[in-house]
């Protein structure tokens, strides 16, 4: 017997179907997708039992590839990349690719493990925000879930000030720069309790398809109805 309270890609009340994706971004007019940024770009993560082993934005290409045959993707992220790093050693690469769609997430690094200058990162941000605005594609960003108050957290509590700092600026240049914005910090997601891999870092599989369908409703709000 299947307990009914274990949570699975198939009963999770957080995701959205495939079918509910599809519909959303049906008339996405996007066919060149890029993402540039750190670890949280590049979207790893310890599995999930009852979850697929694939990143947020693997999903998120996979939505977009499948009302859109044909779509290119580039993903640059890496790990442990740093806003600095993103614009001399990733923005290149995409700008070479001339996307229509980008997603754009990084500073985290910058903060960890020692904390940068707010006013460093802030002018790497805004580099890089505008050259991607200035490609005319769709730029998008999310902020930083709040995941530091839970007592098995309390190890990496020191990072939680800084990532506020660093929402704050991703939310300053996201509204200048007219990017999506998919806001996380108080997101009902980050009080589940097997949301991190065990590095307390990364979100596990099952934290990157509630993401994936958050990005896919954010991604909607530039998406003609489909009636």
């Amino acid at each position: 017997m299947i307990d009914s309270d274990i949570r699975t890609e198939s009963n999770d009340p957080m995701l959205l179907s495939p079918a509910a994706s599809r519909r959303l971004l049906a008339a996405a007019p996007w066919q060149r997708y890029a993402v540039l940024g750190d670890s949280i770009a590049q979207g790893i993560g310890d599995p999930s039992p009852g979850y697929e082993p694939r990143g947020w934005v693997d999903r998120v290409a996979a939505v977009l590839e499948s009302v859109r045959p044909g779509l290119v993707y580039l993903n640059t992220g890496w790990i442990g990349a740093t806003s600095a790093q993103a614009l001399d050693e990733q923005l290149p690469s995409v700008l070479e690719f001339r996307p229509d769609l980008v997603h754009l997430n990084c500073g985290g690094n910058d903060f960890f493990p020692q904390a940068a200058s707010p006013a460093d990162v802030r002018a790497n941000l805004d580099t890089l925000f505008a050259a991607l605005t200035r490609t005319e594609a769709q730029v998008v960003t999310f902020t930083l879930a709040n995941v530091w108050d839970p007592e098995h957290m309390a190890p990496m509590r020191q990072l939680r000030d800084r990532m506020a700092i660093l929402n704050d600026l991703i939310c300053e240049l996201a509204a200048h720069y007219d990017a999506l914005l998919l806001e996380l910090w108080d997101h009902p997601l980050r009080l589940r309790p097997d949301l991190m891999s065990t590095d307390l870092i990364h979100f596990s599989m099952s934290g990157h398809a509630v993401l994936a369908s958050e990005v896919v409703r954010t991604l909607a709000d530039r998406v003609p109805a489909v009636r």
